[in-house]
């Protein structure tokens, strides 16, 4: 089914960029330390945030590195609503902001029916169980291929990374999930239609399955 995907995008090249590698560990006197890989995405002359997060010096500093300011972002888009994977949106503005159904634009919420982010060929895939509302972004890239942002349906904190093979990314510990099964069903779906995978926290990665 999932492998229908491919076929339905790909007229249109995009090229993806992570601008900030995500993080996750404790810190001093109990504090938590977290901010989500944030990438930024080309795709029909349009730039795409995922994720801006909560660092917002890192991500300034790596827009500089593009060229960009925060006034260059066309649209925002967040994978879930975990403060940590959006504190940052209130740097941006006027700039529309896209979650997996819904696109919002100052006061104005209007549900989308598109299987794309309006006006690119970036595939948004729904993929509960980490939280009930998680989507992940389906890029071809003109380089790697097909590249998945899956951000937290793979979460692990800095140091635990193990994507060594396709069991061990099926059976991950996520303390955050809100269900078993929709999350390996999840990971099932990103697993079967992505060359690389962009993860929440952590190093991007080849898929395993397409090491044989």
């Amino acid at each position: 089914m999932y492998r229908e995907i491919l076929r339905c995008y790909n007229a249109y090249m995009s090229k993806i960029h992570i601008l900030i590698e995500g993080y996750a560990h404790p810190g001093e006197n109990g504090l938590y330390i977290a901010s989500p890989t944030t990438s930024l995405i080309y795709s029909n002359g349009l730039k795409i945030l995922v994720d801006p997060g909560t660092n917002s010096k890192a991500l300034i500093e790596a827009l500089k590195e593009h060229n960009l300011t925060v006034k260059d972002i066309d649209r925002l888009f967040i994978s879930h609503y975990h403060p940590d994977h959006f504190l940052n949106v209130r740097l941006f503005g006027q700039v529309d902001l896209y979650d997996g159904s819904m696109k919002w634009s100052e006061d104005k919420e209007e549900m989308y029916q598109d299987v794309f982010i309006p006006g690119t060929d970036i595939k948004i895939i729904p993929t509960p169980g980490h939280s009930p509302e998680h989507s992940s972004l389906l890029v071809q890239d003109e380089e790697l291929g097909a590249v998945c942002v899956a951000q937290d349906v793979f979460w692990w904190e800095d140091g635990k990374q193990d994507n060594s093979s396709v069991e061990v990314l099926m059976n991950l510990t996520d303390q955050y999930m809100t269900g078993l099964e929709m999350l390996k069903s999840s990971r099932k779906k990103v697993l079967e239609i992505s060359d690389w995978i962009i993860p929440g926290h952590g190093k991007m990665f080849k898929n395993p399955s397409r090491l044989a």
